[in-house]
């Protein structure tokens, strides 16, 4: 059982209410894109919507990446240069 002091219930409650508003955007998404479109108009806004709502992972790696070694600057003399 959960001691009440353990619980960090604003983190609890900004999560819960992240998921809801996620849940309601994809359910209008999903409803927009769902009617038939007899315009130009509505078939543009509906591609535009879907390629903002639609969730791509990254291809790039982050330009932060760790794993990258640095190099010492200024770089140190080859040994064959004395």
């Amino acid at each position: 059982m959960l001691d009440p002091h353990d619980v960090d219930l604003r983190q609890k409650a900004e999560a819960l209410s992240s998921q809801a508003v996620a849940a309601g955007q994809d359910l209008i998404v999903a409803q927009i894109l769902a009617t038939e479109c007899a315009s130009i108009e509505c078939v543009g806004g509906k591609a535009m919507l879907a390629a903002v709502t639609t969730k791509h992972p990254s291809i790039d790696r982050p330009m932060q990446d760790t794993s990258i070694t640095p190099v010492p600057i200024p770089r140190p003399r080859p040994d064959w240069m004395g």
